[in-house]
């Protein structure tokens, strides 16, 4: 089994009707799929492959050799145990966001590059979803509207950073514990050659191939929410490996903290529920407050506990 890859330029072609039910079932069955010829250009790809690998080197690379779990795993090398680290992950990470002062500083052109990047890639989860609204059968600029709760621009648009170094036990510790992500549509710019992203797919971790230059998307707790399940989001991890140095810029269009998220109601009209059996409604901040404790766990209590907020 391989994650489904779509030509996402066939959109606007003779083979859209095609291509939207890839996208559709993609959405349905997988929560990830990977996007080629997605519109942004191979340039402006490499020179973010640069910038990001320079910062880690420049800016990152010799806090990571004292960080939390390079002590914790050096400590269970010396104790000789067979344990793992279960608490730890083997990643270096930080997040970027326009409103936010510090970037990076050392890393020539790496503010120009990584704001280049993130235009592009907000108008391409905008076009993911208006497609996913195409293919849910809902009004079109339904779903942003709903993560910017209305029309202006509100909604979350972050990055995220990480590289998973070289671990010299990759069998005792995690890259990134399984989870499900938090928000709306995740566009994840993943490193060409250094694998170990890995999803849950009929109760199996498959691998999602590294594919130079693809975007890979996936779906979140809020468009899980919105689509009335339609559309699940998925367990998803990454492996610890003993060589390579993974990179992976990560981005999410996220509600805007004071959206109310709920489903669709056309979808909840078309599925024949009653209240009590659908999604609850709830404000995205006080979601995010469950999330941040129970990250690592599974989903269906975070939606029980906002209902019952």
């Amino acid at each position: 089994m391989a994650v489904p890859v779509i030509d996402f330029s066939k959109v606007n072609g003779e083979e859209r009707a095609k291509t939207l039910a890839a996208i559709a079932d993609a959405c349905e069955n997988w929560g990830f799929f990977q996007l080629v010829n997605h519109g942004i250009s191979e340039e402006l790809l490499e020179k973010v492959k640069k910038v990001c690998s320079d910062c880690y080197k420049l800016e990152r690379e010799e806090n990571f050799r004292s960080s939390k779990p390079v002590k914790l795993l050096n400590e269970l090398v010396e104790m000789n145990g067979g344990e793992r680290l279960e608490n730890v992950d083997w990643e270096d990470v930080f997040t970027l966001a326009d409103d936010q002062d510090e970037w990076p500083t050392k890393t020539p052109g790496f503010k120009e590059t990584m704001g280049e990047y993130r235009s592009e890639l907000r108008k391409l989860a905008e076009k993911v979803l208006e497609v996913m609204d195409e293919n849910l059968g809902l009004p079109n600029g339904y779903i942003k509207r709903a993560f910017n709760d209305g029309d202006e621009e509100n909604a979350f648009f972050g990055t995220k950073l990480s590289h998973y170094p070289p671990c010299p036990q990759p069998e005792r510790v995690n890259g990134l514990r399984a989870h499900t992500d938090a928000g709306g549509v995740i566009l994840l710019f993943q490193d060409d050659e250094v694998g170990g992203l890995q999803i849950l797919k009929d109760g199996q971790w498959i691998d999602v191939q590294p594919l130079p230059n693809s975007i890979v998307i996936n779906t979140g707790d809020q468009t899980e929410v919105l689509s009335n399940g339609q559309y699940k989001s998925v367990w998803h991890r990454v492996l610890a490996t003993p060589d390579g140095n993974r990179r992976s810029v990560a981005s999410f269009y996220n509600p805007y903290m004071k959206a109310t998220i709920a489903p669709a109601p056309q979808l909840v009209e078309k599925a024949n529920q009653e209240a009590y059996q659908t999604y609850p409604e709830f404000i995205f901040g006080d979601y995010m407050s469950v999330y941040v404790e129970q990250k690592f766990l599974p989903k269906e209590p975070r939606f029980q506990a906002v209902r019952a907020m």
